[in-house]
C-alpha cells in the first residue's frame, strides 16, 4: 500500500460517523422548536445530557423506560435550561430523542468508510441504544433502555484524557501491542506518541514567542503548566524508549537472520519486518523530539527569568537629557566630538532580541514628540513634585483647549437649522462679527484642530448612547490625553447638550478650507488648509 496512514481508515471513519448520523437525525427536525431549543448546539448538550443518564443507568444495571427518562429530562429543565415545558413535554421530548435521534425510527443506520486497502467503500452498521423488555411490580411490561458498544464508545470520546496523561497511557497501549507482536497497531501508537511529543514543542516554542513580545501578558499559570507538562514528558520516556528501540531493532534482526539462513519469510512475515522498521524510524525521532523537548524547557527557564529581570531594571534606568547634557557641552567643548565613540558605544553593545509585535500596526499612532510645548531647561528628577504639578497643569490646559474646540463644534451643529454645520459655513461666520472669541476656542493651535478633526472623521458615527454603555461595563483607567469618546460623554453631560448621534464626513466638493494665523510651536502664527468637512448632530 502506497500511504501506510490510510491502512485503517474504515475504523476512524465509524468513530466520525457515529457523530455525524447523530446530527443527520437531530439538525433537520422542527420539534426541537416547539420546545424552545432553536440552535443546535442547544439541542446538542440535551442529546449528550440524555445519553450520560442512559451510560450512568445501564452502569448501574438499572432500569431505564419513558417515564424514567421524563422524569430525569423534567428536572433537568426545572434545574438548568428553564424552558417552558409541562412533565408530558419533558417525556415527550425524551421519547423523540431515544426513537427517533438516536434509534432512527426502528430504522438500521449504516455508515459507508472507504477501504484504501480494498479499494471500495466498507458498510458499517452504527447503533446508539437497544432495548429490552423488563416488568414493572412484577406484572407491568416496560421498555427498558441501555446503551450499546458504539454508544459507549461515542460518549467516551467526547471526554478529553488529562494532558499529562497522554503520552503515559499511549506509551502503555504501543508497549502492549509491542509484547503482543501486533506491529501494525503499535505503528499507531508510536506515532501518536511522536505526535504529542512534537505538540508539546510547539507549547513551548509558542511560550517562548510570547515572553519574547512582552513577558507581563504571559501568566506565572501559564508557564507552571508547560513546565509540568515538560517535567511529566521528559522525566523517564527517554530511557523507556531507548529500551523499545533495543527491542525493535533484535526482533527485526531474528525476522532478517531467517529470511537469510531458515526460510523466506511468508507475507504476514515480511509486513512485520516493514511495521518495525516503521517503528524504529518513529522511535528515533521520538527520541530526537524528547532531547529538543528537554533543551527548550532550560532555553524557556532562561528566557522567562531574564525577560522578568529586565523588567524589574527598568525602574533603575537613569534618564538624562540630549540637550543639556549633550549639545550643550559640545558646543562648550567641541573638541570632545572626538571621544564620541565612548558615549555612544553602550547604545550599540546589547544584541537585539525583541521581535515585532503586530498588534502595534493596527494601534492608533500618535507623535512621541510632545508639539507645542517649552522642555524644561533643567533635568528634573521624578520625585520633583514641584515639576510633577506643572506637568499636571500643562495637561489640564491642553485638554481644556480640546474641549474647547469639540464644545465650540457641537454648539454651532446645534444651532444651525438642519442640526448641521460645515467648515465653510463657520469659515465665512468668523469673517463677520463672531470672529475673535469663536477663532481661539476652535483653533488653539494647529496640533489640536488637526487632532480633533482627525479624530471625528475616524469616528464618522458616534452613538452616544452605545458610549454610555461602553463606559458602564467597561471598568479602565484613564488615558491622560485626548480621547474623543471621553470628551464627548464629559461635554454632554457637564453642559446638558441633547445629543443622541455625532456624525462627521468629507465633502467631495473639492473646497479648500484655510484659516490664517493659527497658533503653532514657539507662538509662531501658521495657516491651515483642509477639505471641506460637515458635522451633523441628531438631537
Amino acid at each position: 500500500m502506497q500511504y501506510e496512514f490510510l491502512k485503517h481508515f474504515p475504523r476512524r471513519m465509524k468513530h466520525v460517523g457515529a457523530y455525524a448520523l447523530l446530527f443527520a437525525n437531530s439538525s433537520q427536525k422542527t420539534i426541537w422548536k416547539q420546545y424552545g431549543f432553536l440552535k443546535l448546539d442547544e439541542q446538542v448538550n440535551v442529546i449528550f445530557a440524555l445519553l450520560l443518564y442512559l451510560m450512568e443507568q445501564s452502569l448501574k444495571e438499572e432500569n431505564c423506560t419513558i417515564d424514567d427518562i421524563g422524569a430525569y429530562m423534567d428536572s433537568l429543565n426545572m434545574r438548568y435550561f428553564g424552558r417552558n415545558m409541562s412533565y408530558e413535554d419533558c417525556k415527550n421530548l425524551g421519547d423523540f430523542i431515544i426513537n427517533v435521534v438516536l434509534s432512527n425510527e426502528g430504522k438500521a443506520m449504516y455508515f459507508d468508510g472507504y477501504d484504501f486497502e480494498e479499494r471500495a467503500y466498507r458498510t458499517m452498521n452504527i447503533s446508539y441504544v437497544a432495548n429490552r423488555i423488563v416488568y414493572v411490580d412484577a406484572e407491568v411490561r416496560r421498555t427498558s433502555y441501555y446503551l450499546t458498544e458504539d454508544g459507549y464508545n461515542l460518549l467516551l470520546s467526547t471526554l478529553e484524557i488529562e494532558n499529562n496523561m497522554k503520552i503515559t497511557i499511549h506509551e502503555m497501549i504501543f508497549r502492549m501491542h509491542l509484547e503482543k507482536q501486533s506491529y501494525d497497531r503499535a505503528v499507531d501508537d508510536i506515532k501518536n506518541v511522536f505526535n504529542l511529543l512534537r505538540i508539546q514543542l510547539q507549547k513551548i516554542e509558542e511560550a517562548m514567542g510570547r515572553i519574547r513580545r512582552n513577558a507581563l501578558s504571559y501568566s506565572v499559570a501559564d508557564y507552571e503548566s508547560v513546565l509540568e507538562a515538560n517535567l511529566d514528558t521528559i522525566s523517564d520516556t527517554k530511557q523507556k524508549f531507548l529500551g523499545y528501540r533495543e527491542l525493535v531493532k533484535a526482533r527485526a534482526r531474528e525476522l532478517e537472520e531467517m529470511n537469510l539462513n531458515v526460510r523466506r519469510l511468508d507475507e504476514k512475515e515480511e509486513e512485520k519486518l516493514r511495521n518495525l522498521s516503521v517503528i524504529e524510524s518513529y522511535l528515533n525521532r521520538t527520541i530526537d523530539e524528547h532531547q529538543k523537548i528537554l533543551s527548550s524547557h532550560f532555553d524557556l527557564k532562561a528566557l522567562y527569568t531574564k525577560e522578568l529581570e529586565q523588567l524589574s531594571q527598568m525602574s533603575f534606568i537613569r534618564r538624562f537629557s540630549l540637550r543639556s547634557d549633550l549639545y550643550e557641552k559640545i558646543l562648550e567643548r567641541p573638541e570632545g566630538l572626538e571621544r564620541m565613540e565612548i558615549f555612544l558605544r553602550p547604545l550599540f553593545g546589547n544584541e537585539p532580541d525583541k521581535i515585532y509585535n503586530l498588534k502595534k500596526s493596527t494601534e492608533l499612532q500618535r507623535p512621541l514628540r510632545k508639539k507645542g510645548e517649552d522642555e524644561a531647561g533643567a533635568v528634573m528628577e521624578f520625585g520633583d513634585e514641584r515639576w510633577m504639578e506643572e506637568e499636571e497643569r500643562r495637561r489640564r490646559q491642553k485638554l481644556a483647549q480640546y474641549e474647547d474646540c469639540v464644545l465650540f463644534l457641537l454648539r454651532r451643529a446645534l444651532e444651525a437649522k438642519a442640526g448641521e454645520v460645515s467648515l465653510e459655513e463657520i469659515r465665512r461666520a468668523m469673517d463677520g462679527e463672531e470672529g475673535g472669541e469663536s477663532f481661539s476656542a476652535l483653533l488653539p493651535s494647529v496640533q489640536i484642530f488637526k487632532e480633533v478633526m482627525v479624530e471625528l472623521l475616524r469616528g464618522r458615527e458616534i452613538d452616544v448612547e452605545v458610549l454610555r454603555e461602553e463606559r458602564r461595563n467597561f471598568i479602565g483607567e484613564s488615558s491622560g490625553g485626548f480621547q474623543l469618546n471621553e470628551t464627548l460623554l464629559n461635554l454632554i453631560d457637564a453642559h446638558g447638550l441633547p445629543v443622541r448621534k455625532v456624525t462627521v464626513y468629507r465633502i467631495e466638493d473639492g473646497k479648500v478650507i484655510s484659516f490664517e494665523n493659527v497658533p503653532y510651536e514657539g507662538g509662531v502664527g501658521k495657516n491651515i488648509c483642509c477639505s471641506n468637512v460637515l458635522l451633523r448632530v441628531t438631537v
